[in-house]
C-alpha cells in the first residue's frame, strides 16, 4: 500500500518529529513543517513563501514549487475550484503526482486558538482563514478533495488529535497508520459514501462556470468569479461525501 503524510505546522504536527515513519512512503511537509525532522521526501511551498524560510539543506528534486504543483492542480480543476491554501494544494499534487492508495493529514486542521500557540513554531499567520472567496468553506474544499481522491482510488485520512478540524477526512489513529496491516482494516471500517449523482453535478457545474487560472495566480481572475456561484458548488460538494 503506497501512503503519503502531508505535515502542516499546526502544534499537533509536533509528534511526528518522535515517530518512526519507516512504513510510510512519502513524507511532504508544506512551508515551515520541514523544520520537524530531516528525513522529507518533499517540502512543498508556494511563491511567496519568503526565502529565507525556505530549506536549504535538501535536495533541489525534492523541493516542489509552483512548476511543479500547478499543473497538477489544475488537471483537477484548478485553485478557484480546490481552494487557495496550501493545504489542499499539496493534496491534490500528491494525488497527481505521487497516486498513492492513502494520504494522511497531520498539523492541517485549520481551527486557529486565540488562547494559545497557532503554530509548533509559535504564533504564525492563519493563511487558510483569509478573506478569500476560493475559501468560503473549509470544510466543503476538503470534501472536494475527497471525493477526486476516492474517484481516483485514494482514501483521504486525518491523524489529528484535536477535537476540532476543518477537514471532513475521516480520523484515525497514528500507530494504525503506521502499522501496514492494521491500517487496512481501520479503513474498511471508516469507508465514506460518494454520492457520484451529486458529484458529476457539482464538476458539470464547475465546467459551465469555467473559472479557471492556468498560471495558478488565481487572484488575478477572482474579479471575474461570482462568489454566489461558488457558495452554491461548495454546498454541493458538502453533499458528495456522507
Amino acid at each position: 500500500m503506497k501512503t503519503v503524510l502531508i505535515v502542516g505546522s499546526a502544534p499537533d504536527a509536533a509528534r511526528i518529529q518522535s515517530i518512526d515513519c519507516s512504513t510510510v512512503t512519502y513524507k511532504v511537509a508544506i512551508n515551515n513543517a520541514w523544520r520537524l525532522r530531516k528525513d522529507w521526501d518533499y517540502v512543498i511551498y508556494p511563491e511567496d513563501f519568503p526565502k529565507e524560510k525556505q530549506p536549504t539543506s535538501f535536495d533541489k528534486d525534492k523541493l516542489i514549487s509552483a512548476k511543479q504543483y500547478v499543473p497538477e492542480q489544475n488537471s483537477f480543476g484548478g485553485f478557484i475550484y480546490a481552494g487557495g491554501t496550501m493545504s489542499f494544494t499539496a493534496g491534490y499534487w500528491a494525488l497527481g503526482a505521487l497516486k498513492p492508495d492513502v494520504i494522511a493529514y497531520i498539523g492541517c486542521d485549520m481551527v486557529y486558538p486565540k488562547n494559545s500557540p497557532s503554530h509548533f513554531y509559535g504564533t504564525g499567520q492563519a493563511d487558510p482563514l483569509r478573506d478569500d472567496i476560493t475559501l468560503q468553506s473549509l470544510e466543503a474544499k476538503s470534501a472536494r478533495l475527497l471525493a477526486f481522491a476516492k474517484s481516483h482510488g485514494c482514501r483521504m485520512i486525518n491523524l489529528t488529535e484535536q477535537d476540532q478540524s476543518r477537514l471532513l477526512f475521516p480520523k484515525i489513529k497514528m500507530s494504525d497508520f503506521l502499522n501496514p496491516d492494521q491500517l487496512s482494516k481501520t479503513l474498511k471500517n471508516k469507508e465514506p459514501q460518494l454520492n457520484s449523482k451529486v458529484m458529476d453535478q457539482a464538476l458539470e457545474k464547475e465546467k459551465a462556470l469555467s473559472y479557471m487560472a492556468p498560471c495558478g495566480r488565481y487572484w488575478k481572475f477572482i474579479k471575474e468569479c461570482d462568489p454566489l456561484q461558488l457558495k452554491k458548488l461548495d454546498s454541493l460538494w458538502l453533499e458528495t461525501v456522507s
